[in-house]
């Protein structure tokens, strides 16, 4: 029997559905269920034949066990290994080299020192920072948000160098970007399946978080072209089988301005149920067709090979 695990936490809809779904579709010696661990032994297999991760970016005993079952043999979405190692910085600056529009972006240092620093920590920062260069360089309005998060926590639109300084002062010891601010058009927020599939979703993030995944809009035409390329350029690159990607659209140029998404919002109830089927078939497809593949990750014991996911839907 291949088991497939779904490892989740608060959320309900999805994983619930995702496991139904998978069983429903009744393949041969395949079952699915909600995940169950406990304390984890070393080099131990799981049982599991493929684990999908809702959770682990908020557990870091999830993220560790994970970890171990990949080297054990399990096939894990999205790679424990990468996903531990990336941010949304590394993934600006990627996406720029590969051609793929993105907004001004610069890395700023924490505000406050992180614990167990001090100044002589920062010998290595130009003190103070050519801020005039920075305000220059992004503009306003600019969005101050950490290099690597999620869920709009501690995410700042500020207008003017005030604002900025008043909310930098409040991000403390975080790790910020400042990133030049797209008064868009249209705005897209995408799903991406198995580095292959793409759903484009029109979306308003200044709408109340219920009302942000608009109905009834259409995308088409090379918009619609340009998007899905660009969505299947970022997550092949990045390695990711289970992702969003989010396009601020000004005068028809898509600028992607979050991709880092690998547990990405999935219920009903905030993206409406077209959209909550699209996912919830394309992902149970893809955690069947993985479960049941020649794919044997831990095969190989090097950290760089870790990183590189043996499987690619786009070959």
């Amino acid at each position: 029997m291949k088991k497939i695990g779904i490892l989740f936490g608060m959320e309900d809809t999805f994983p619930w559905a995702l496991i139904d779904r998978i069983n429903t579709l009744a393949v041969e010696d395949v079952r699915a269920e909600a995940l169950r661990t406990d304390a984890v032994r070393m080099a131990e297999p799981t049982g599991y034949r493929l684990i999908l991760d809702r959770i682990s970016q908020d557990v870091p005993f999830y993220r560790a066990m994970l970890k171990n079952a990949v080297l054990s043999g399990t096939i894990v979405i999205n790679n424990p290994f990468w996903w531990t190692a990336d941010d949304k910085f590394f993934n600006y600056a990627l996406a720029s080299r590969m051609g793929i529009a993105i907004p001004n972006t610069v890395l700023l240092p924490h505000f406050k020192h992180t614990p167990g620093t001090s100044d002589r920590s920062y010998r290595n920062l130009t003190y103070p920072l050519d801020w005039d260069a920075v305000f220059q360089y992004i503009g306003f309005p600019a969005f101050l948000k950490p290099y690597s998060g999620g869920g709009w926590k501690s995410v700042y639109k500020v207008h003017n160098p005030e604002e900025f300084f008043a909310a930098y002062h409040d991000t403390e010891d975080l790790c910020m970007t400042l990133q030049q601010g797209i008064e868009f058009d249209d705005y897209y927020r995408c799903y991406v399946v198995n580095q292959s599939k793409v759903h484009i979703m029109p979306y308003d993030p200044r709408r109340p978080h219920h009302e942000r995944y608009l109905k009834n809009a259409v995308v088409a035409g090379s918009m619609r072209e340009r998007v899905t390329n660009d969505c299947l350029t970022i997550c092949r690159a990045l390695g990711y089988d289970l992702n969003t990607v989010e396009f601020a659209c000004k005068d028809g140029v898509p600028y992607a301005i979050d991709f880092l998404n690998p547990a990405p919002d999935a219920d009903v109830n905030s993206v409406g149920p077209d959209n909550f089927e699209w996912i919830v078939q394309n992902a149970a497809e893809m955690c069947i067709s993985r479960a049941i593949s020649n794919e044997q990750p831990g095969s190989h014991f090097h950290w760089s090979g870790f990183l590189k996911p043996s499987f690619s839907a786009a070959s």
